[in-house]
């Protein structure tokens, strides 16, 4: 099915959903406050720099306007990337990309591994890169933001997939592309992961199928209602919530993932 037959308010009802805000186009260049500072060199206390992965129809500078200098402010070295076309690329040409830009960011830093962090999709086609392009030797941990790990339920990826996003198709839940990613299990030796979902994902449905499977001592998965109740933040706007930058601070901070005991302060 071709875009120009599908009726306009579905095409413009499943970008929104999928966190596509309409409004004037960004730059491609245009990179998040904090990120993509090529001098930067990490310090003794934050050896790994912290490479950002946006979601699908979204670009670096709008995904990560307000967790890049939270992140940076932290002492961290951040980077940014915009991959896939607004990520809406097959995943495995985007886990390419990824594959290269983190090979830059540790040529130029001098750094033996890095840490990524990513929302949606982004924290879901990082694990592609770890899997199969040897990515698992060069990070240290994944953070993954309202992950799309295991698929969503949401019958919307169907037209949004038709209408020119292989990432959509691909992230139906049992699609031939999640099969594969998963086949084998959850993780891979050598990085810690952590998941971070909240019970108003409207997105990746359901919001537990984020959750990897894997041993605790390198995975953390968490529910933001599990701590602070009343947190409203949903999919899109998760990687601005008050309450997911302390966890991912927190897992980037510490030796392994996340700590499931970590109580943040809820807002």
């Amino acid at each position: 099915m071709r875009l120009r037959t599908l009726p306009l308010a579905l095409v413009v009802a499943t970008c929104t959903f999928f966190g596509f805000a309409a409004g004037p186009a960004q730059a491609d260049d245009i990179s998040p406050p904090g990120a993509n500072d090529w001098t930067c060199k990490p310090s003794a206390a934050h050896p790994y720099p912290v490479v950002l992965v946006h979601g699908t129809f979204e670009n670096m500078a709008k995904n990560w306007s307000v967790l890049s200098p939270q992140i940076k402010d932290a002492g961290y070295c951040v980077f940014a990337l915009n991959y896939g076309n607004d990520a809406t690329a097959h995943i495995a040409d985007s886990a390419q990309e990824l594959h290269t830009f983190v090979d830059s960011v540790l040529g130029a830093t001098g750094a033996k591994k890095v840490d990524l962090v990513g929302h949606s999709q982004g924290g879901m086609m990082p694990r592609y890169y770890l899997d199969f392009l040897g990515g698992a030797t060069k990070v240290d941990e994944l953070v993954g933001i309202v992950p799309s790990n295991h698929g969503t339920t949401n019958p919307l990826t169907i037209p949004t997939g038709y209408a020119g996003c292989d990432a959509c198709t691909e992230q139906m839940a049992g699609s031939p592309f999640l099969t594969h990613l998963n086949a084998n299990g959850d993780t891979v030796p050598g990085p810690d992961y952590t998941v971070i979902t909240t019970t108003h994902d409207e997105v990746v449905t359901p919001y537990t199928s984020a959750f990897l499977d894997g041993p605790a001592q390198r995975v953390t998965n968490v529910t933001l209602q599990d701590r602070c109740p009343l947190d409203t933040f949903e999919h899109d706007q998760s990687p601005n919530d008050p309450v997911v930058a302390q966890w991912v601070l927190n897992a980037l901070g510490r030796s392994g993932p996340a700590d499931p005991a970590f109580t943040p302060h809820c807002t």
